[in-house]
């Protein structure tokens, strides 16, 4: 009778054990994959309603930029369709920043710079902010829908750590979001698509997405000004640029800390 019962707890523990490791394999479902490419294939009908509407040219220039070559030679070429092309140019412009943030594809910076080389401080700042906001605020709801299991699988112990932050600072989460965002303590992308997981309110995440990013927006589309000059990414943020960037992040949590202690 003992012997049954070892063999049959033995049999439900290997059936766990396999029910798991099916589960960790692939963490998306069919539904959830077939909803993911849907977003895909919005965006990428949107580019080729913008492709549709340009002159016949060679485009063969048209690609993500992955260094500061590739970026120069997209913005010499854009430079020329920009004037008389503007709203295809802002559209697929915001279209391609839009998708890489939604799917957390590397690489905004430099679409960052190209804002600032094309459009100027203010314009390219008040286009990245945007585009910023509205690809972050995608990843956001895609992840609600369909992300626990994928951010479960990435990233346990930083979603641990983040859910932990967030519940100790419920009073504060503004100002919380708007540390972690203007400071590099935590990934941008990471941030994204954790937030609904850790019931962050969505005021709360869009109001710190929308403030959070100017500074380092703002670094960086000045830099795109001066292109040409630049000899590495890594010449974005010196020393002087990362110390007020942290400065600004503390004065931001500055109103929590204040409180907990009161």
């Amino acid at each position: 009778m003992e012997g049954e019962v070892g063999t049959s707890s033995t049999m439900e523990v290997n059936g766990n054990c396999l029910d798991e490791s099916k589960s960790t394999k692939f963490p998306l479902t069919y539904w959830e994959i077939s909803m993911a490419g849907g977003v895909v294939l919005s965006f990428v009908l949107g580019l080729i309603c913008v492709y549709l509407t340009m002159p016949a040219s060679d485009y063969s220039f048209l690609k993500l930029p992955r260094n500061l070559e590739d970026l120069q030679i997209l913005k010499d070429h854009l430079e020329d369709y920009t004037s008389d092309y503007t709203v295809q140019v802002l559209v697929g412009y915001c279209a391609v920043y839009i998708f890489m943030q939604t799917f957390m594809i590397p690489g905004t910076i430099f679409m960052s710079l190209l804002a600032g080389s094309l459009f100027g401080i203010f314009k390219g700042v008040a286009l990245v902010v945007f585009t910023a906001t509205a690809g972050a605020s995608s990843c956001y709801f895609l992840s609600k829908m369909i992300g626990k299991p994928l951010v479960f699988s990435l990233w346990p112990d930083k979603l641990t750590f983040f859910q932990a932050q967030v519940a100790k600072r419920r009073e504060g989460l503004l100002n919380y979001m708007l540390f972690l965002r203007v400071t590099p303590t935590l990934p941008n992308t990471f941030i994204n698509v954790a937030s609904p997981i850790v019931d962050v309110p969505y005021h709360i995440f869009l109001l710190g997405t929308i403030v959070g990013v100017i500074p380092a927006t703002y670094v960086t589309v000045r830099a795109g000004l001066a292109l040409g000059e630049l000899q590495s990414v890594g010449d974005l943020y010196d020393f002087n640029s990362i110390a007020t960037l942290f400065l600004i992040g503390l004065v931001s949590v500055t109103p929590t800390l204040i409180g907990n202690k009161s």
